[in-house]
């Protein structure tokens, strides 16, 4: 097993997706990037601990690449928004790739310089070594299988879904 790590906004609106994914057996929402240990959902939600929402994905690479985790978290992003993701604003909200290796990093610098060439666009998602992750609480771990109504109804206010889009 491998694993991955994404800061995708919302930890909740990406964790489906990836859930889905044949080859991933586990994800789980939390918070990485900040110095402060054991940070709290209030206080990475209000900008204090240096923190982005983040999900940690562990994968087996015989049967899914860390390639194609990449390319379902770019299309599940706007990777070319600086201050967050659709309504979530601020610096807790930002996109990143936290690599675990070098292969890791080569990969995915070569995806956001591909599109970036691709769109003639900036993109936004950083690129920093893995330091730490902390599990958020257990109320946001699988929140759209505990919440499916409040869960669909997020997507939709964040813009990430149309009230139109199953």
């Amino acid at each position: 097993m491998e694993t991955a790590y994404f800061a995708g906004g919302c930890f909740w609106c990406i964790t489906p997706t990836f859930k889905q994914m044949e080859g991933v057996s586990n994800v789980v929402s939390g918070y990485s990037g900040g110095e402060e240990e054991n940070p709290v959902y209030e206080d990475v939600k209000h900008q204090r601990t240096g923190h982005r929402e983040t999900i940690q994905i562990d994968y087996d690479p015989d049967k899914v690449c860390f390639e194609a985790l990449m390319d379902v978290f770019l299309g599940s992003v706007d990777p070319f928004d600086p201050d967050g993701q659709f309504i979530d604003r601020g610096f807790s909200y930002t996109l990143a790739v936290y690599y675990l290796s070098e292969e890791q990093r080569r990969s995915a610098e070569a995806k956001l310089q591909k599109l970036e060439q691709e769109s003639g666009q900036t993109v936004y998602i950083c690129l920093e070594p893995f330091r730490s992750f902390w599990r958020a609480e257990e109320y946001h771990q699988d929140y759209y299988l505990k919440n499916p109504e409040a869960f669909r109804q997020e997507l939709i206010d964040s813009g990430r879904r149309k009230e139109t889009q199953e």
